[in-house]
C-alpha cells in the first residue's frame, strides 16, 4: 500500500541523478514543483459505511515517490505526522535521502519515536553513509533501516548497524544507470550477517556485473533474478 501525499521532487544527491521518477531520462523530469496530491488524507479516509479505506494490518509506503522531509512540505508534515499518530493499526514507512531534516516539524509528542513509524535512510555510496548515517543514529527513531540504492561502490556500513532493523541493496534502473557489482551487494550481506540484521537484495539494476561479466538486466527481470540468487536474510523483518 502506498500514500503519497505531496508530489513532485528535485536532485539532492548522486543517486537523484537518473531517478526512475524524477530523473534526467523519466517522464516526470522536470517536475520539481512540490503539491499537494488527492490522496493527502489517504489514512483518514473511510467508505460510505464508516470503515477505513486503509484497513487495519498494512504496510504503508510512504512518499516513496518523493521525499517525506522536503522543505517545501515542512507545514503539510505536521498534518501527515497527526494521520499517522491517528492510525497505530497501520504501520508507515519513510524513505530519506534528507535525513538531515528529520527534526523539522517533528511532533511535540513524538518522544523516542511513534511504534507504528519506520524511518529508512537512502545512502548510495560511502561519502554519503559517513555524512548521513551518523546523523540518523544519533536522532530519536524507534524503528530504523537502510536502503543502499542505488548503489555506486564498496561500502562499509560495519560501524552504522547498531540500532538498525534492516538493510535494502538495490542497483539503479534506466538507460543510464551506473553499474551494480555483485560484490558490493555481497559485502554489505556478510556486514548484516555479522550484525544480526535483516538483508535484502532488492533489485539487480540494469547494469549487473557477477562473477566478472557484465550484463544488461530488463526492468521486469532486475527483480526476479535478485531473488533468485537467494541471499537475503529474512529473520523477522516484514519490509520485503
Amino acid at each position: 500500500m502506498n500514500w503519497e501525499p505531496w508530489t513532485g521532487c528535485y536532485k539532492t544527491s548522486v543517486g537523484c541523478e537518473y531517478c526512475y521518477f524524477y530523473g534526467t531520462y523519466s517522464k516526470r523530469h522536470g517536475q520539481n514543483n512540490i503539491t499537494k496530491t488527492n490522496d493527502f488524507d489517504k489514512p483518514m479516509a473511510k467508505t460510505t459505511k464508516g470503515a477505513y479505506k486503509i484497513p487495519s494490518g498494512k504496510i504503508v509506503a510512504t512518499c516513496f515517490a518523493t521525499d517525506f522531509f522536503l522543505p517545501e512540505a515542512d507545514e503539510w508534515r505536521i498534518e501527515a505526522w497527526a494521520m499517522i499518530k491517528e492510525r497505530p493499526d497501520l504501520e508507515f514507512l519513510i524513505l530519506t535521502k534528507r535525513i538531515d531534516r528529520f527534526m523539522v516539524s517533528l511532533p511535540s509528542d513524538w518522544g523516542d519515536g511513534y511504534d507504528n513509524v519506520n524511518i529508512g535512510c537512502t545512502v548510495e555510496n560511502q561519502a554519503l553513509a559517513d555524512y548521513r548515517l551518523p546523523l540518523f543514529l544519533s536522532f530519536p527513531i524507534k524503528r530504523r533501516f537502510i536502503a543502499v540504492a542505488p548503489i555506486f561502490e564498496q561500502i562499509d556500513l560495519s560501524p552504522y548497524l547498531g540500532g538498525i532493523e534492516h538493510v535494502t541493496v538495490g542497483g539503479e534502473t534506466g538507460r543510464e544507470a551506473r553499474l551494480c557489482d555483485y560484490d558490493w551487494v555481497l559485502g554489505i550481506r556478510k556486514q548484516c550477517e555479522d550484525a544480526g540484521v535483516t538483508f535484502w537484495f532488492k533489485n539487480t539494476g540494469s547494469l549487473f556485473k557477477r562473477g566478472g561479466v557484465i550484463q544488461k538486466v530488463n526492468p521486469y527481470k532486475q527483480h526476479s533474478l535478485a531473488k533468485e540468487l537467494g541471499i537475503n536474510i529474512v529473520g523477522d523483518s516484514k519490509l520485503f
